[in-house]
């Protein structure tokens, strides 16, 4: 935690502030040179008195009081002698509901320069008061990428083999009797839904103006029961319905004694019945079935365990580097190990690859690849005002569908898992991902265009 003197010591020269739903945000950087900043996510006090009474209220059925009877506990009794335990729940559910997506939505829309995932260092919440989550940020704003579409590129060819073009033409044959013998009974295992959020109270009245939340979840297969997935399972793209939901409970706050009532809005479904080729084409900007067979190819011919789409990628990214040269702060580095090796460790080769001599450095030197390549597409992106937009984010996600199209893809979206079970993904945050994958297409599309 920081305390405020540590504050008011970094936070002086850029001060810029946003406005997203009911709550305001503040990004506070020490100047333009500056290795650090910090945003503040502002929740107004009528808010968080609303959300107070509505916890509270939620609590009422659980709560054992002397001389009441159980679920007749005065809401006041329970706000003045329950505070420590309302506001460790709204922290929790105020983060994962809003606080997260709206950081980094407002990250994006304006173009903060953040290095790494932002940290939550302070959390200032109670009563009567406006609510601050405090984030500190590692910024890189000094990277311009210039002449970048002029650059000499050349780019990996295919493997020559006929048995190629008969793959992809099975791939696609099979596919669209995929499509044709689709019998949409609604959402089903395997389709990645997005959703919107919001609060209502118990006759289902919103219970804030425009506070609504978008979350995208994979309906997995897992035999433990889920009661996420089965509140998903057999809807449509426009149902609208309300819920007490035990999973979506859990998911935004531990306090499962806290039950609230959530409004349900299906915005979007990703099928996994089928690939769907027209969402393939617009990814990549392409009008003929001759093109799209081509750009197909690319995930079908390997030479030495790689892909010519994934060679590709790695090219285009290692020319910008060369010809953008910056160094990274350490620290940087050193958080992009432990999340490495936090994931190595979950690889079945785990303990063979970590008794080889140089398996420090060698993972020293994929974090320090990893944070620079992240920097770089970022800038990048805001530099050529790329936008993203749910058909994007579709797109990407349609590649995941099948285990050679996700060769297609370079930058991984979160895991949509958690002790086995599948949780909900903040939209901002695939929307990160996603952004990251549409300019490394953007790249190569200027750098390959004839």
């Amino acid at each position: 935690m920081v305390n405020e003197k540590q504050e008011e010591k970094h936070i002086s020269k850029e001060n810029f502030s946003s406005y997203g739903n009911n709550f305001s945000v503040s990004f506070q950087i020490e100047s333009s040179q500056s290795s650090f900043g910090y945003a503040h996510i502002i929740i107004p006090s009528n808010i968080v008195d609303k959300l107070y009474t509505e916890s509270a209220r939620a609590q009422q059925h659980s709560i054992h009081a002397y001389g009441f009877n159980r679920g007749e506990v005065p809401l006041e009794y329970i706000k003045q002698n329950f505070e420590s335990n309302i506001v460790s729940h709204m922290k929790k559910f105020l983060f994962k509901f809003s606080v997260l997506n709206t950081l980094l939505r407002e990250i994006r829309n304006n173009k903060i320069p953040v290095a790494n995932e932002p940290r939550l260092v302070d959390i200032k919440l109670g009563p009567n008061q406006e609510s601050r989550f405090i984030f500190e940020l590692s910024l890189f704003p000094n990277l311009q990428i210039n002449d970048w579409k002029y650059l000499p590129f050349k780019a990996p060819k295919r493997k020559n083999y006929k048995d190629l073009d008969r793959q992809v033409e099975f791939f696609i044959k099979e596919e669209r009797t995929r499509l044709k013998n689709n019998n949409d009974q609604g959402i089903a295992v395997g389709d990645w839904v997005e959703f919107a959020v919001s609060l209502v109270d118990e006759k289902n009245n919103p219970l804030f103006d425009n506070q609504t939340e978008k979350f995208w979840f994979k309906v997995g297969d897992e035999e433990v029961s889920n009661p996420i997935r089965e509140l998903f399972l057999h809807k449509h793209v426009g149902d609208v319905f309300c819920t007490k939901n035990a999973g979506l409970q859990e998911y935004f706050s531990i306090h499962t004694n806290t039950i609230h009532n959530f409004q349900i809005h299906i915005m979007n479904v990703v099928s996994n019945a089928f690939f769907c080729f027209e969402l393939f084409k617009r990814h990549f900007k392409i009008k003929t079935n001759s093109d799209m067979n081509k750009k197909l190819i690319e995930v079908f011919s390997y030479r030495h365990d790689l892909s010519q789409r994934r060679s590709m990628v790695e090219e285009t990214l290692k020319l910008f580097l060369s010809k953008n040269k910056f160094d990274i702060p350490n620290h940087l580095i050193l958080r992009e190990q432990k999340i490495l090796l936090e994931n190595i460790k979950n690889n079945p080769d785990y303990n063979v690859y970590r008794v080889q001599k140089d398996f420090t450095h060698r993972i020293r030197q994929l974090a320090e690849k990893t944070v620079k390549e992240k920097i770089l597409v970022d800038r990048l992106a805001y530099q050529e005002n790329i936008a993203i937009s749910d058909q994007d984010i579709k797109s990407y996600l349609n590649l995941t569908m099948r285990p050679r199209t996700k060769e297609f893809i370079y930058f991984e979206h979160p895991e949509p898992m958690l002790e086995g079970q599948e949780i909900p993904i903040p939209a901002e945050e695939l929307t990160r991902t996603c952004l990251r994958e549409k300019t490394i297409n953007y790249a190569i599309y200027h750098l390959t265009k004839k």
